[in-house]
């Protein structure tokens, strides 16, 4: 049988039971078979599913296979992933896993990291971004395969910054000149993310933050959240949102909606922000005094910087995601076949599901080192509408979106603490420490020390 089977996982209170229903009988060992294979998907939305289904047609029909896609959301992964291995029901890979989930399956022991090490020698390692494989790696064992990756990005009004001379904001003090010399009335200096329980400012603070080495832990798994350091990001986070901001709590959509409407010189946003700029999507669309009478005004009048330079920091960094296929135990030998066929073949039509929230991380071929850079650039983004972002955006906008992958860092996973960064994270640690000393005007000094504490309950509560 030459066919793929959806199926989408909508709940995980019943996950045990979605899950026997959705799958085939599996052998002892998890994963479809030697002529079936399982695969699940965190690339849940209905229109990305459809994608990969028909990319698995195709290759299911071409090799003589039976391929079974589970479309579930990441939030589900570790329930259902703990339902499916006490009944032996792995899948053979998983796509679009997350740095942090990546992390998790290793601490599981359910990952396959000699699959990965096969994979991407392979294809060349060469041919990866070499940041992209140092964020998928333990200890120097390659846990993943990168897929793609989104940028954490500061985009900036192009036209507000040349009338008023402000350079590139790229630099903790540029960025603070600009926004508090654009603050007015009428417009924001910047629009960034401060909801107490929200994931997007943690996201935000963390690019900020990785500017200026502030780090969540060392090598040695010591919390440094109270470095002087993290003091000054926490300071100049706070700082340039009570003295460059709009009041009230902001996430992504009040950030994205401003800046849309022409009310923010800046706004920090992941790369999924650029098909909305260029009026791809209807629901999200500018409305820019000026985007009346010329939609595409605000691409047009923004730029974008993805690595910032912190005083504190060695190097400009950035926050990012990189997104994996992981190929689990017990996983079918035809596994690695499909594996390096969406990462060749396939490539480009896995990331044309979407091209702005889908950076290349295999860069090209042992032939042509920027086939899929190239060809990434000639991909169609958009929902309601279709364009190449070449169309829309100029190339030292595009480059720096390609460039950002090189730019990355995270909190804790190149120390070999992804876990515990994704427990901070997921209890809103920061989030919650930063609205609190923007609403109250409590020390950076004082609220570094509180995220510190909390961090090291955690740390203390995982056992690490």
């Amino acid at each position: 049988m030459r066919t793929v089977r959806t199926c989408v996982l909508a709940a995980v209170a019943t996950s045990a039971l979605l899950l026997a229903g959705c799958t085939p009988a599996s052998d002892e060992d998890g994963g479809g078979g030697d002529d079936q294979l399982l695969i699940w998907t965190v690339e849940d939305i209905a229109e990305r599913v459809e994608v990969q289904q028909a990319l698995l047609d195709a290759y299911a029909e071409e090799n003589e296979l039976e391929i079974e896609l589970v479309a579930l959301a990441e939030d589900q992964l570790s329930t259902v992933l703990a339902s499916a291995a006490a009944s032996n029901e792995l899948p053979d890979a998983i796509a679009a896993v997350s740095l942090n989930a990546v992390n998790q399956l290793n601490n599981d022991g359910v990952l396959d990291p000699a699959a990965a090490e096969a994979i991407v020698e392979s294809l060349g390692a060469d041919t990866f971004s070499e940041r992209a494989l140092e964020l998928t790696q333990s200890d120097g064992t390659q846990l993943s395969v990168p897929s793609d990756g989104w940028a954490q990005l500061l985009f900036y009004r192009t036209d507000l910054f040349e009338a008023a001379g402000l350079d590139v904001p790229n630099t903790y003090e540029a960025i603070t000149e600009a926004a508090t010399t654009l603050q007015s009335p009428e417009v924001a200096g910047i629009v960034a993310a401060t909801a107490p329980a929200d994931s997007f400012t943690q996201q935000t603070f963390e690019h900020f933050a990785l500017a200026n080495d502030c780090q969540l832990v060392n090598d040695e798994g010591d919390i440094l959240l109270d470095s002087p350091e993290c003091v000054e990001s926490i300071d100049f986070y706070t700082n340039l949102i009570t003295q460059g901001s709009v009041a009230g709590n902001q996430d992504a959509d009040t950030t994205r909606a401003t800046y849309f409407a022409g009310g923010a010189g800046m706004v920090v946003w992941s790369s999924f922000l650029l098909d909305e700029l260029a009026g791809l999507r209807n629901d999200a669309l500018p409305t820019c005094p000026q985007c009346a009478a010329d939609p595409g005004f605000l691409a047009a009048n923004t730029g974008v910087v993805s690595a910032i330079e912190g005083p504190g920091g060695s190097e400009p960094a950035s926050f990012g995601e990189i997104v994996s296929w992981a190929v689990l135990t017990g996983a079918s030998e035809e596994t690695r076949g499909l594996v390096e066929h969406m990462m060749g073949d396939a490539y480009l039509d896995w990331l044309a599901q979407a091209p702005e929230g889908k950076v290349p991380t295999r860069l090209g071929t042992a032939d042509d080192p920027t086939a899929f850079v190239d060809g990434w650039l000639e991909l169609e983004a958009g929902v309601d509408a279709k364009a190449q972002l070449s169309s829309v955006f100029g190339e030292e906008t595009l480059a720096a979106v390609l460039d950002s992958p090189n730019s990355f860092d995270r909190w804790g996973i190149p120390q070999g603490y992804g876990g515990l960064a994704g427990a901070v994270g997921s209890q809103f640690v920061l989030p919650g420490v930063l609205s609190e000393t923007i609403n109250s005007g409590t020390s950076a000094e004082d609220a570094a020390g509180q995220a510190a504490e909390e961090a090291t309950t955690i740390k203390q509560d995982l056992g690490l």
